[in-house]
Parts: structure tokens; C-alpha cells; sequence
């Protein structure tokens, strides 16, 4: 047997021998971070923790839920970040390191990674998230749990799902049609399931279309563990079960956290009165003990990590996700021999974390300020706080800003660190604006008139607003949340140690007002529409035609590529698209490569243009490469609501390949098999549907041609009558006397059709 087969088989025997009390007590924990050991059946103990970008494990007599004193563990860059690299060698090599620190420290199932969509900006979690597009989501999503359980230890892919807010986030209902659930919300999950098996789903707060995910068979049963074959254990967010016994019986098979036993004891009852059948609440305990024995034979007591090696990861990670979103007169990279003018407070006292149960106490912290005093000399470095992290009185601010203003004046060039404030950012509730503090404002306005050579840093877990001063500034990083190595990467990227290559998983708009869930977030009484529907981040502005600051994908780079030679196919996998990627600049660089699909005359409604793959190439000065992108045929499917099931739609697809959503190099035309879809036909079916069916489309063209008289010449009236009969119901015809058409007519034809089918 194999190893999971001797543990699902060693779990079945366990649980055989198990008393209900027993059972009942291994779908809950033992206490906030720990699961129930029965030690006289062999289940252990094993340790969940928070992740999802370290390892927060709670010390020893620390408060509950371990925020204010964890154990030191390297802080990689949050997801937020990551989402930015585009690169799924770099999540797993991260999700390797995850696993040591986590077996180190002797956790059997690290809480992460976090896939939600970034529907709105605004979202307070936006930072633990990896993008607003589902195939990436999905496939970085991946790619980190491959890492992180190829070393023995459990992932808890989450917040399982349509966890896009933080406002009432433990009642409100997220009102999902089913089109954008299925392509949006779920295909990012479906594909982590399906490709990696997590060996834990965390199931979200919110209620999903008015049930409580914690209780909603459809999601967990029908289709995690039906539809997409998830075979391992449902476990709540922390405080996320409204009813215990009808979340079992809807396919949670574990509540945390735990301790008091008042649930458990009403599994039992519910079993003992026969509202829940003892077989719903083995398969539960069967999972959990599962999970226990596969973190069991995962553990390792000798296990260690090499700290400084994972921070040279994390530096590694932060500056392949750094974003240059401008560089107008190649002012970046900088020079090392020109003076500088450091300003801000984020550059001494980084922000390199979101706020919540995330928070990781770091093994060790870059600050931007020493890194870049390392690569220059202190001598040639001036620093300037510029503003502090708190509110300060009027006229401290203004000293602040005289001095920045008075630094900024005599050097060659000036980075300014500006961003969010942790206080603005947060699990637990929701930003209110897109915008920098005022007092940042202030002093970007005032260090631009004394120098306008100034390169902007940003430091934020959510995109902010840069309209208001973005074309006044000459350089631009994006520099999200980055990690405890982010002041070293961003030093490298900065001086051209490190060529920048991150790329925008999320828009940058104009402005909060064009923002596809605007009108929409975050609802009101309890629920909230998801009105734009597939319409979501770039997907909205292309459909528009809309004006965006930055487009999804965007990122420039010290060097330029060039792309030539597409050819596509399609197969039964999918399409491949191959093409040539040339680095033709002066620097070695990284090229993330682009590609979308658009299927012009759909039946269906789409966006303009979907991303369905993408790929990170390393290209030397002067070096080409043919890269192949596989554009999976699930992932073009579109869920067919008629049917309730994926369906790829037949035809010539578009496929633009580019190195931003709005910088096409190349396009080309594939032609794609569809699936057949066969309704039958009904009274209710209009004439248009007839005419399309292969069946009855003939026997319907030939009765039309009778009634109308047979007129070959029709001029635009006949065309007019044409599209008004296209949505005619069939049945309908044999009402209106003179049509020589009678229900026994239909009934034949239709019967015809379907007998063919």
C-alpha cells in the first residue's frame, strides 16, 4: 500500500474502535491553536498556526491568540507582494522554506495561502491576497502549497470563499450569481484543489448566497469534495461555525477553535436523538484523524532551519516583487557615486507587514535607510523623517517637512518612502479611502519643488490613489508590503543590484469612483450584491474602455524585450501558445509574459480579453528564448448556467500575448473544438433555438419556409420578422389563427428533434 492508503486505512480502524464521545471530541480543537490527542488509539496531537507568509506560532503563556509574542520566523513578503512576481518557481520556493520553519517548529498545518479575489480595493485583507484575477490566484496559489507540503507539513488553502471584505464579515452574505462565483470566485480554489490536494480547506465567516459556508453542503460537499475531489479535512476559521451539528452534516469536519466541549457534547446528542446520522460524524473523525497521522509522519524533531538563508530568500522574493510602475528619463537605477536624499519615516521604521493574525515576529529586519547607506556610504546619504507615524501637532509637521524640504534641496536626488499606515490596513475591518495621508501629500508636494529629481517608494498593502501627483514624479516603486528583508530589496532595486520585473496583479485606477464594486461594498443589512458580476478588476475597466492609472500586468524594467514568432495549437489539453522573447537592452532581466484569450461573437457574456496564462523568463543582455505557455481548456471554459456545468465554447479564439493587459505585442487566431450542449427542446423553446439545433434546425427552416410562403427574396421587413421570431417560443404559434399551425404540429417536430438527439 502506499503511504496515504496505509494512513487512510490505519484512520478507518482507528475510528472503528472509537466510542461516540471520542468521535465526536476529534472535530473540534483541544484549544485555540491545537487538535485533540486520543492517546490510548494512537491519534496525536498536532499544532495548526497562523501563515500565510510565516510561521506565527504562538509562546508558552503568551495571550491567546499569540499577537503580541509569537516565535521569531522569517516574515517573507506577504501575498500582496508575491502576487506581483508572477512567478510560481519563486511561491514554491517559498513554500518550501514555510514548511521547515513550520516543521522546525513543530506545526503539522500552516494557515495559508489566502486566494480570495481582490474585488474591491477597499478590502482590509487585501494584503494577505494574491491578485484580482483568478488564474493567477490559482496558480501562485499552487504553487505555494506544492512547496510548503513537499516537506511534511499541511497547508489550510482559505478563506473558503467569497471572503472579499472585512466589514461584518462573520454574518454578512456575499450574493454571488452563479456565472461569477464558478469563473471568479471558486476557479482559483478549484485549481489549487484539484492540481495539490491542501490537506485542510479553511471555510470563510461569511455566509455565501444566505448560508453560512460553515454550513453550506453545496460548497463543501457537492462541489469541494464532489465536483472537485478534495479529500481532506474542512476545518472553520477561528469562531466561524454558527450551528455545529448542521455544519458536520454539511461537510465541516473541524471546529476551531475549542476547548469547552459544550459542541461536542451536542454532536452526541444530536446522534443519540437521530437528527444526525453516526456515519455523517465518522467520516469527520475519520478525516481529522488523517490529517493527524499525515502531520505525524511528517514531523521531525531534529528538524532545523538556516535562518540567514531564508532571509536572502525573503530579500530575493521582495525585490522580484517590487513593481516600477515609472521611470521617466531613466532616472532608476540610481547612480552610486550621486548623493541622495533619503525622506521618510518608512525608510527607517519599515512597514512590511499587514496587521491581524498574520502579524510574524521576524528573525531580523532590513531598513531601507541602512541598505541603501551600504551600497553609497553613509557620506553621500542625507535622512529626513519628512512625517511621522503617528498624528503629530501642526508645527511639528512643519519642521519635519522644512528639514526633508532643506535635505531634499542639496543632493543630486531624493527617495521619498510614503505609504499606508498600519493603523489604515487591517484584518477586522475595511479601508475607507484609497488615499495617502495628507501630511504625505503635503510633504511630496513641497519635496518636489525643492528637487523635482525625486523617486517615489510606496509601502502599502492596498493600491492608493496616484492621479493627483503621479505626473509630476519622474520614478515610481510600487513597493506593497514587502517583507522583513523589503529595505534590502528595495535597495538592490533601487541602485540596479536587482533589475525589477514585478508586474501589477491588481489595477491601479484613477480614482475609488471607478472601481467596479464602487456602488456595491460592502452592501447593506447583512448582504452584499456582487453587481458587476464577471465584470471584476481589469475585466470592468476593458469592457469600458476606461482610463486606469496603471493597467493590470504593468511593470517596466531596466532593459527592453522584444517578442516574435507566435504560433499557436490546440489540442485536448488546451491551447499552447509559443513564441520568441529577446532581451534587446543593455541588462540582464526578467520578462513576465502575458497571455489572454477573446472569443469575438460569444454566446455568452465576456470580458474583452481574460488572462489564462503567463510565464517568468530570466533573459540575459542579448539572449533569446522560445517559451511555451499552455492555456489549460478548463480554464477556458465558461460555466453554463443552462446545464450547470463548464463548457468550452467552440470557435476562432483571439490569443494576444503582451507584457501588460494594455501592451499587446502579438496576437493570433486558434481555432477551438467546442463541447456539445444539447438542451431539449421544449414548447417553450423559441424559434431561434430550433433553427440553431442540427436536429431540428432543417425541419424548422422547412415549415417556416412553407408558412412565410417560401419568399427567397425577402427585403429588410422579412429581416426584421426574422429576428422578432428568432425569440419566438415555438409553442406560441399554434395561439395566433391563420399561422396553419397546430399544437399537434409542434408536438411532432419537437418530438422529432428530441428522439434525434
Amino acid at each position: 500500500m502506499t503511504d496515504s492508503t496505509s494512513i487512510a486505512a490505519r484512520a478507518s480502524d482507528i475510528v472503528a474502535g472509537l466510542t461516540l464521545e471520542e468521535k465526536a471530541s476529534l472535530t473540534s480543537g483541544a484549544d485555540f491553536w491545537s487538535t485533540k490527542a486520543i492517546d490510548h488509539a494512537g491519534v496525536p496531537r498536532i499544532v495548526l498556526t497562523d501563515g500565510p507568509h510565516g510561521v506565527r506560532l504562538q509562546r508558552e503563556g503568551s495571550d491567546h491568540l499569540g499577537l503580541a509574542d509569537s516565535v521569531p520566523a522569517t516574515c517573507f513578503p506577504p501575498a500582496v507582494a508575491l502576487g506581483s512576481s508572477f512567478d510560481t518557481e519563486l511561491l514554491e520556493r517559498v513554500g518550501v522554506a514555510l514548511g521547515e520553519e513550520a516543521k522546525a517548529e513543530g506545526v503539522g498545518v500552516l494557515l495559508g495561502p489566502g486566494i480570495n479575489i481582490k474585488r474591491s480595493p477597499l478590502c482590509g485583507r487585501n494584503f494577505e491576497y494574491l491578485s484580482e484575477d483568478p488564474i493567477v490566484s490559482g496558480a501562485l496559489g499552487a504553487a505555494i502549497v506544492r512547496g510548503l507540503q513537499s516537506q511534511g507539513v499541511g497547508t489550510s488553502l482559505k478563506h473558503f470563499a467569497a471572503n472579499n471584505q472585512e466589514n461584518d464579515r462573520m454574518r454578512s452574505s456575499s450574493d454571488v450569481d452563479p456565472r461569477p462565483l464558478r469563473e471568479i470566485y471558486l476557479r482559483g480554489f478549484q485549481r489549487v484543489v484539484e492540481d495539490e490536494q491542501p490537506w485542510t480547506v479553511m471555510c470563510s465567516y461569511n455566509r455565501l448566497n444566505g448560508v453560512y459556508t460553515s454550513e453550506n453542503p453545496w460548497l463543501l460537499n457537492t462541489v469541494l469534495r464532489e465536483e472537485w475531489g478534495f479529500d481532506g479535512v474542512v476545518v472553520s476559521d477561528w469562531g466561524a461555525v454558527n450551528e455545529r451539528v448542521v455544519g458536520v452534516a454539511a461537510g465541516l469536519d473541524l471546529e476551531m477553535p475549542g476547548g469547552s466541549g459544550r459542541t461536542d457534547a451536542e454532536l452526541v446528542a444530536a446522534v443519540k436523538a437521530g437528527t444526525l446520522d453516526e456515519a455523517v460524524l465518522d467520516v469527520a473523525a475519520r478525516r481529522n484523524v488523517e490529517l493527524a497521522l499525515k502531520a505525524q509522519a511528517g514531523a521531525d524533531a531534529d528538524a532545523s532551519y538556516d535562518v540567514d538563508a531564508h532571509h536572502a530568500l525573503a530579500r530575493d522574493a521582495a525585490a522580484r516583487s517590487i513593481v516600477l510602475l515609472k521611470n521617466e528619463g531613466q532616472i532608476l537605477p540610481l547612480a552610486a557615486e550621486a548623493s541622495v536624499a533619503v525622506i521618510g519615516e518608512f525608510a527607517r521604521t519599515p512597514r512590511f507587514q499587514g496587521a491581524g493574525s498574520s502579524l510574524i515576529n521576524p528573525t531580523k529586519v532590513d531598513n531601507a535607510l541602512d541598505e541603501i547607506e551600504r551600497v553609497v556610504g553613509a557620506e553621500r546619504v542625507t535622512f529626513a523623517a519628512g512625517f511621522t507615524l503617528a498624528n503629530s501637532a501642526d508645527d511639528e509637521a512643519a519642521a519635519l517637512r522644512a528639514e526633508a524640504v532643506a535635505a531634499a534641496g542639496a543632493a543630486e536626488t531624493v527617495v521619498l518612502f510614503l505609504g499606508v499606515p498600519a493603523a489604515d490596513e487591517s484584518e477586522g475591518f475595511d479601508r475607507e479611502h484609497i488615499e495617502l495621508p495628507a501630511a504625505q501629500l503635503a510633504l511630496l508636494d513641497a519635496v518636489l519643488e525643492a528637487n523635482p529629481r525625486t523617486v517615489l517608494v510606496l509601502s502599502n498593502g492596498g493600491v492608493v490613489r496616484l492621479s493627483e501627483f503621479e505626473a509630476r514624479i519622474p520614478a515610481i516603486l510600487e513597493g506593497w508590503l514587502l517583507g522583513q528583508a523589503g529595505g534590502g530589496a528595495t535597495a538592490d532595486v533601487l541602485y540596479g543590484v536587482v533589475n525589477p520585473s514585478g508586474r501589477l496583479a491588481e489595477t491601479i485606477p484613477l480614482r475609488l469612483e471607478d472601481t467596479p464594486a464602487y456602488l456595491e461594498f460592502p452592501g447593506e443589512f447583512g448582504h452584499v450584491r456582487y453587481g458587476e458580476g464577471l465584470f471584476v478588476g481589469y475585466r470592468w475597466y476593458d469592457a469600458r474602455s476606461m482610463a486606469v492609472q496603471y493597467p493590470f500586468g504593468h511593470g517596466l524594467s531596466y532593459t527592453t524585450f522584444e517578442y516574435s514568432g507566435l504560433s499557436l495549437a490546440a489540442d485536448a489539453a488546451g491551447i499552447t501558445a509559443t513564441l520568441t522573447v529577446t532581451n534587446a537592452g543593455e541588462r540582464d532581466g526578467r520578462e513576465i509574459v502575458q497571455v489572454y484569450t477573446a472569443l469575438a461573437g460569444s454566446g455568452v457574456q465576456r470580458a474583452p480579453q481574460e488572462l489564462k496564462g503567463f510565464a517568468s523568463v530570466a533573459l540575459a543582455t542579448g539572449e533569446s528564448r522560445e517559451v511555451s505557455v499552455q492555456l489549460r481548456r478548463d480554464e477556458l471554459a465558461y460555466w453554463d448556467t443552462r446545464v450547470d456545468k463548464w463548457v468550452v465554447e467552440g470557435g476562432d479564439y483571439t490569443v494576444a500575448v503582451g507584457a501588460s493587459s494594455r501592451d499587446i505585442r502579438l496576437t493570433g487566431t486558434v481555432a477551438v473544438d467546442g463541447d456539445a450542449v444539447r438542451l431539449p427542446l421544449t414548447a417553450n423553446s423559441s424559434i431561434g433555438e430550433l433553427i440553431a439545433d442540427p436536429v431540428a434546425g432543417p425541419m424548422i427552416m422547412q415549415a417556416m419556409a412553407a408558412m412565410f410562403g417560401g419568399a427567397g427574396d425577402a427585403g429588410e421587413s422579412d429581416e426584421g420578422m426574422e429576428k422578432m421570431m428568432a425569440s419566438f417560443p415555438i409553442g406560441r404559434l399554434a395561439s395566433f389563427p391563420g399561422m396553419g399551425v397546430e399544437p399537434e404540429m409542434v408536438e411532432q417536430l419537437l418530438a422529432a428533434a428530441n428522439a434525434d438527439s
